[in-house]
């Protein structure tokens, strides 16, 4: 796993070293409008990262791609992940403090990302799950070319009825989007 750079940022293979400028970044009560909660401590987030450090799930079938997202003057402002299936799917999802929303860092961000796993992970397909009231992500996973699911693929999913599956074929990032 290397680090990636991208228009408006770069992003970092993630480390527990992370741990305590991202619990600052993590700490955004702005981030739980819609789903999940806030880390509950520095201590447990780096053990989290730790375990996250091994890129791999234990039976091996999944890789655990971790990245933290680095602003030009220093600051990490959030994170983007996936989780690749020996499949050629992949699972996606992303963070960005609200300070830095709107500015195209997340696009930015994600679409590196996307390029990064169709070019050395081989990923034909990616899905991003998020809970359907959730507009901002759904705005900027549309920008990148995500569609909403078939019923198939929102079933291989696995959703929960409160929340909306997206995908988008690999193909469109060799298409430069």
């Amino acid at each position: 796993m290397k680090a990636l750079h991208a228009t408006h940022c770069r992003l970092e293979p993630q480390l527990a070293a992370h741990a305590p400028e991202m619990f600052r970044v993590l700490g955004d009560p702005a981030l739980y409008e819609f789903e999940h909660a806030a880390p509950e401590s520095e201590a447990w987030l780096a053990a989290r990262f730790a375990r996250l450090e091994s890129r791999r799930s234990r039976d091996g079938s999944e890789h655990w791609l971790n990245w933290v997202i680095r602003l030009p003057t220093d600051e990490l402002v959030g994170y983007v992940q996936a989780t690749v299936k020996d499949s050629g799917v992949a699972f996606v999802a992303y963070e960005v403090a609200s300070a830095h929303w709107r500015r195209g860092i997340g696009s930015s961000a994600v679409r590196a990302m996307l390029q990064e796993l169709s070019g050395h992970y081989g990923v034909h397909t990616f899905v991003a799950v998020l809970k359907q009231a959730n507009h901002r992500s759904r705005a900027l996973l549309l920008h990148l070319g995500f569609q909403v699911a078939s019923d198939a693929q929102r079933a291989a999913a696995d959703a929960q009825a409160d929340e909306l599956v997206m995908c988008r074929p690999a193909s469109l990032t060799q298409n430069g989007r």
